[in-house]
């Protein structure tokens, strides 16, 4: 299964779009701090996903699922 065919994935990617969207309008003095958290926090999220599906075995899928959902 390729994991750009998962619905999450594509939600997840979305999620990302509207964090970026929304995180611009923080205030410059937090864009090395809370802004730069809540990106990295909501890019993990996909990208965990993604490398959770490259995987050899459901155990290490299930792992980098788990990392995903702690980035929320």
């Amino acid at each position: 299964m390729d994991y750009k065919d998962l619905e999450v994935w594509k939600f997840s990617r979305e999620h990302v779009k509207k964090v970026y969207e929304l995180s611009n309008s923080f205030p410059k003095k937090e864009l090395y701090a809370l802004t730069n958290q809540i990106r990295r926090c909501s890019i993990s999220i996909p990208s965990n996903i993604a490398e959770g599906l490259g995987r050899q075995s459901n155990n290490e899928t299930i792992h980098f699922l788990f990392i995903s959902k702690g980035s929320l």
